[in-house]
């Protein structure tokens, strides 16, 4: 099974070096509810196309993510 880029499922350092941020500025943003993920035990997981959404309405300047979070990536 293939799994399409959108649905790939990335870590907090998958995350962190995409993005060109720092590890704690990912968990950071991840604890305030600022980047949409999800806290599985005690890691977090991001879906890599909700990112790039995400970050498409950062660059509009929306403050409010309408993309979904936590377990809702579907």
């Amino acid at each position: 099974m293939e799994i399409r880029d959108a649905d790939k499922i990335m870590t907090v350092a998958e995350v962190a070096e995409y993005l060109r941020l720092g590890e704690a500025t990912v968990y950071r943003l991840a604890q305030e509810g600022e980047i949409p993920g999800v806290k599985v035990g005690r890691s977090w997981r991001f879906k890599k196309g909700v990112i790039d959404e995400w970050f498409r309405q950062q660059g509009r300047g929306e403050r409010e993510f309408s993309g979904g979070i936590g377990g809702n990536w579907g």
